[in-house]
């Protein structure tokens, strides 16, 4: 893999030095290999400095891209968020804004909308802040929204579908967790929880950064299974119903 110094790097990226540092501090870029006194920089360190200023360009806080970043380690891939230059049609509005104003949310979702459902969309983590500007935390989840509510699915059933969803999963992540503690930390709420050392703690923290990737692959499978059945099945029963009525409609004489 072609390796760079920073002056390099930056080169490449077409950007300066000082940035490919601020960058660093900030935690958007990994620490280079070093060498001596100098620090080694890969492909990957360019790809991500090309992604962050996409990001820089479409208006992404620092914070926000921290998010992203973050994101795509455990196999949320970032790309799909950025993967059309052209955001002008319906479907790429919100991720064009880092921020959307309380007029543009009801230019999307109709003035009907009760305002809880502001502080609801707040609560799942979709959008941040108070007064007439948030900060959009999850575009892909509100063009979700954008679509079902342009098909006719009412906003406050998406916006309680989505509370649901987002409980259920909360009892998926404390099982996924609750293997790590128990493999890890077994007398964590008993007498041993002072043996602990800084070892433990630090094998704890890796092998739960290594099961989010595995267990959103586990989730994926699964719900892609189970949504399956539920499909199947749900056509089984419209075709059952349709059948029934057809022959509860049908004349006794026309035999």
């Amino acid at each position: 893999m072609k390796e760079y110094r920073i002056d390099d790097l930056a080169r490449a990226a077409g950007i300066n030095v000082r940035n490919v540092r601020v960058y660093q501090d900030r935690g958007l870029l990994p620490p280079p290999r070093k060498e001596g006194r100098t620090g080694w920089y890969n492909e990957s360190h360019l790809s991500r400095l090309r992604l962050i200023t996409r990001m820089l360009e479409r208006g992404y806080t620092f914070a926000t891209i921290s998010e992203l970043l973050l994101a795509s380690q455990h196999g949320i891939s970032v790309d799909e968020i950025l993967e059309s230059d052209d955001l002008r049609g319906p479907l790429g509005f919100f991720r064009s804004k880092a921020k959307v104003t309380l007029a543009e949310l009801r230019k999307v979702f109709g003035d009907h909308a009760p305002p809880t459902l502001l502080e609801r969309g707040k609560e799942l983590g979709v959008l941040s802040g108070n007064g007439e500007a948030f900060a959009v935390r999850s575009p892909r989840l509100l063009e979700i929204a954008q679509t079902l509510v342009d098909a006719g699915v009412p906003i406050e059933t998406i916006v309680e579908t989505g509370q649901r969803v987002r409980d259920d999963l909360q009892d998926v992540a404390q099982l996924f967790v609750g293997t790590i503690t128990e493999t890890f930390l077994p007398d964590m709420a008993g007498a041993g929880h002072g043996e602990l050392d800084e070892q433990r703690i630090a094998e704890l923290a890796e092998a739960a950064r290594k099961l989010r990737p595995l267990a959103n692959k586990v989730v994926d499978l699964l719900f892609s299974e189970v949504m399956e059945v539920e499909i199947s099945r749900t056509i089984s029963r419209a075709a059952t119903a349709l059948n029934d009525d057809g022959e509860e409609g049908e004349d006794p004489f026309a035999h």
